[in-house]
């Protein structure tokens, strides 16, 4: 009888997680692609997902090589196309935790003031980087690369080659 009662209580609080997920979010959510960049085996998914307060939410979900939970890669949301070396930052993202490859971000305000709604970000002229390192010579390693947004291109693919740094000077 104990166990049942155990049980019980375990699948309601499960239930209890699924339901106040669901109190969070509108349902709308976009996915946009990250791209390998370097020679380090790591690709992703950039999400956004409108809450109900209307603000956003962003997740960065990285596959490649997990590492422990002290390593951080930071991530920047930018302007612009990845392609473009001008494109300045618009808001530094929570890093991507090198236990669990993941970062959430409650977006705010950019850092030009403006706010995002979910129908700006669907036509935001942007792009998201995750670097190796904050500093040193492997900021200038960038694991994932993709555009966001009006960016994307379906057809035309990634090209890591073509691929700008983006300047520390925030």
């Amino acid at each position: 009888m104990r166990n049942i009662i155990v049980l019980l209580l375990v699948l309601m609080g499960f239930g209890s997680c699924t339901d106040s997920d669901q109190d969070l979010y509108t349902g709308q959510k976009l996915d946009f692609q990250l791209f390998k960049a370097s020679d380090f085996d790591y690709s992703g998914t950039f999400s956004v997902r409108e809450l109900i307060d209307g603000n956003l939410e962003a997740t960065i979900q990285l596959v490649g090589e997990r590492s422990s939970a002290a390593t951080t890669f930071p991530a920047h949301l930018h302007h612009g196309d990845y392609t473009d070396p001008e494109a300045p930052m618009a808001l530094m993202l929570t890093p991507v935790s090198g236990d669990d490859l993941q970062s959430k971000t409650v977006l705010g305000s950019l850092m030009d003031g403006t706010k995002l709604s979910f129908e700006d970000m669907k036509t935001f002229d942007g792009h998201v980087k995750v670097h190796l390192a904050s500093e040193g010579p492997d900021y200038q390693v960038i694991l994932v690369a993709g555009n966001v947004g009006s960016n994307v291109d379906e057809v035309g693919g990634f090209y890591a080659d073509l691929m700008t740094i983006c300047s520390p000077d925030f």
